[in-house]
């Protein structure tokens, strides 16, 4: 039976979750878990590297720190390689987290609704029903 291929995104994916039911594991520990859990499984394509949802976490040039590593990995089909780019890039945007708070939330400049926030309004109003719009402004006041 083969084995499915896991996209570079998998990989972070996992590794935030590791990290998340691990708190207190250091990325080494998280490494080694990682390199255990995909040792021996297909390599991940070269085809799409990135991690799209982080863009939403951290700029780019800190969730893409590490896929230069992954790359390599990768293309030397060594999964210890891959694992240290993962991790960097966990790293980096954990650490632009702590140190700036999420994207958007720090000042206007780094908003990504401004300049967009009425035509996005308009947009929704003129194909989102009311109902709709209502459940979502009831749910979003309630987190």
């Amino acid at each position: 039976m083969a084995h499915e291929e896991s996209s570079v995104s998998d990989l972070f994916r996992r590794a935030q979750a590791l990290r998340r039911e691990r708190p207190q594991a250091s990325y080494k520990e998280i490494k080694e878990l990682l390199l255990k859990e995909f040792a021996g499984k297909p390599f991940p394509s070269l085809h799409n590297l990135t991690i799209p949802e982080q863009d939403a976490r951290a700029p780019e040039e800190d969730w893409s720190a590490g896929l230069p590593i992954v790359r390599r990995g990768i293309q030397f089909q060594d999964w210890k390689e891959i694992a240290d780019g993962i991790l960097l890039s966990l790293e980096q945007t954990e650490n632009y987290e702590r140190e700036r708070g999420p994207e958007g939330d720090r000042d206007d400049w780094h908003d990504r609704t401004v300049g967009i926030e009425e035509s996005t309004k308009k947009g929704v109003g003129k194909w989102m029903p009311e109902e709709l719009i209502k459940l979502a402004e009831r749910q979003s006041k309630k987190g």
